[in-house]
């Protein structure tokens, strides 16, 4: 039994690796796997492979990018993480000869991947450095193949980035440790490092690029001229332990050591992963992912399972209530933010401008919305496409019928692995203006948006809503935004300009739309018209009124039986 158990249980704890991680990836932080594939478009093909490796570290950001397009399923992203961390643990083990304490460098590539400006081909430009490490040593006894290895250096350079120093620092280090061609192997891979660096050097002055770019790598990091602490330190781990498994104490360990050596490494694990994880970005990327895919009712009961705060969360949940038609009844419900909690102002960060963009889109500002999609794909700050962004610009192309720009935006997604079928049958649509007249999303869309293209401050949105509504009463979002607006402005005498507009057109009067009104009678000391507020609303208003003349002004507390009202929100927000 205990030699079944010596035999097997590596293999066990790689495949319980495999099990947590994907559970991770996929139960508690799908959201992340979303955001990163947005970012990125990987075009099928022999052109985008030859762009990919024109570059040093190629051929580590075309397989990380080609494995980051399995996240527009967030199932397969996190079987595929769950196979890279079980790969890269087995690895490792063979590497440093540790079954337990290999298990560090995974934890650590874990923990950095919180930061959601890490790009996978970091952990793919780790997992071949250490394959290339097991391929040295196993190779170590041969000086004519340890030749071999030493000049292609630079090659590995090419191939995989920065992360080459790795397979060099291995070399230097701890293969002199062995007695077999000690001071050969000491020599070759101290020779190795300096074809690596001297690479390093050379490219920096050959290549386009800043010359601190060839040292913290191209893929590796979203945001270029940053280099992570941990891209240092998990390298040096690995150099690290596999110095350490040379020792002739850490050879001849008991199963009872490294029983204790899985407990504390599990432990670290449970401590350290979710610190990488900031909850309020995985909050926001949460939002994000579940106003891309339409999911309206969901954001609605994150919301009222947690209040959201944030400008990107509040706006999130208020284009929720308003796609749902329960703007005006709910809204304050839930924190506000002001206007920002409407359309947050316009920044030039790749993340926000994407959610203020569908906010534009849905209302039926589709010029505006294909602006956003621009802006957000330019922000990138590593320069990528976006097969997010790409998508928006063909769909807000083809409802402007601009079809020849529209069939080029499709015509590159049909390169794609995941967006290839939605483009073929956008393809069907171009010049078909019944078809498209009949789509549930573009017809609308059409039928809504400004026919005449024009430019607007962010001061006067609520004007640019008005004219939508005009435009088509059918449009409601616009219409509850107009509403919304000198609401959350707390501008009741503008809101009490646009409330008959909207009221002679359509059938509107929701409860915060008769709180209003009350509002706006009561600060003429008159009653509401019974026509426009309910005996129910009148009532709570008369209480809520009777509370605030008691004191309330001086002591809010006394009105949080309010709390859900517009009312509570004009007196207690000033």
């Amino acid at each position: 039994m205990n030699r079944l158990l010596s035999k097997h249980w590596p293999l066990a704890l790689t495949l319980l690796l495999g099990v947590a991680a994907g559970l991770f990836w996929a139960v508690g932080y799908y959201q992340v796997l979303a955001y990163q594939e947005q970012f990125q478009l990987f075009l099928l093909g022999g052109d985008y492979f030859s762009q990919c490796l024109s570059q040093p570290g190629g051929l580590a950001r075309w397989l990380g990018e080609f494995l980051v397009q399995f996240y527009n399923n967030y199932i397969f992203g996190a079987i595929v993480l769950a196979l890279l961390y079980m790969l890269i643990h087995v690895v490792s083990s063979r590497v440093t000869g540790f079954k337990v304490l290999s298990l560090i460098p995974v934890l650590l590539l874990w923990y950095v991947m919180g930061d959601e400006n890490v790009l996978l081909p970091f952990g793919v430009a780790l997992f071949l450095a250490l394959l290339a490490c097991w391929g040295v040593k196993a190779l170590g006894r041969s000086r004519w193949a340890m030749a071999v290895v030493v000049l292609a250096m630079p090659l590995l350079y090419w191939l995989i980035g920065p992360m080459a120093l790795l397979v060099a620092l291995y070399m230097a280090v701890a293969l002199p440790l062995s007695k077999e061609h000690r001071f050969f192997n000491l020599g070759a891979g101290l020779l190795a490092l300096a074809l690596v660096v001297s690479t390093m050097v050379a490219c920096s002055h050959c290549l386009p690029y800043p010359p601190e770019r060839m040292f913290y790598g191209l893929s590796y990091y979203r945001v270029p001229m940053v280099l992570p602490v941990l891209f240092v330190i998990i390298p040096l781990v690995v150099v690290l332990l596999s110095a350490l498994s040379r020792l002739p104490f850490c050879q001849s360990a008991s199963l009872r050591v490294q029983a204790l050596a899985l407990a504390g490494v599990v432990v670290l694990g449970i401590v350290l992963v979710p610190r990488g994880f900031d909850a309020k970005r995985c909050e926001l990327m949460d939002y994000d992912y579940l106003v891309r895919t339409g999911q309206w009712q969901a954001i609605i009961a994150k919301a009222e399972r947690q209040m959201p705060d944030l400008p990107m969360s509040v706006s999130a949940t208020n284009l929720a209530l308003a796609m749902e038609n329960q703007l005006g009844e709910r809204a304050f419900q839930f924190y506000q933010r002001g206007t920002q909690g409407l359309l947050p102002s316009f920044e030039r960060n790749f993340a926000t401008t994407q959610l203020l963009g569908e906010i534009y889109f849905r209302m039926g500002m589709v010029n505006t919305a294909q602006r956003l999609a621009f802006e957000a794909m330019e922000a990138l700050p590593n320069y990528a496409k976006s097969a997010r962004a790409v998508r928006r610009l063909a769909e807000t192309n083809l409802i402007n019928g601009q079809y020849d720009v529209a069939r080029k935006y499709l015509k590159m997604l049909e390169k794609t692995l995941f967006y290839a079928k939605w483009a073929r049958q956008m393809m069907q649509l171009l010049g078909d203006e019944a078809k498209i007249d009949a789509h549930p999303l573009y017809g609308y869309l059409r039928r809504v948006r400004l026919q005449e293209d024009f430019l607007f401050s962010e001061r006067e949105t609520d004007r640019m809503c008005g004219q939508l509504f005009l435009h088509n009463q059918q449009n409601q979002v616009a219409m509850q935004y107009l509403l919304m607006w000198p609401l959350l402005n707390r501008d009741i005498n503008t809101f009490m300009q646009y409330v008959p507009v909207v009221q002679q057109r359509v059938q509107y009067n929701p409860r915060h739309v008769q709180e209003a009104i009350c509002y706006a009678f009561g600060q003429r000391q008159q009653r509401p018209p019974r026509e426009l507020v309910g005996d129910v609303v009148a009532q709570h208003f008369m209480q809520f009124a009777n509370a605030f003349n008691r004191g309330g002004r001086q002591n809010p507390s006394q009105l949080q039986s309010f709390k859900n009202t517009l009312w509570y929100y004009l007196v207690n927000s000033q």
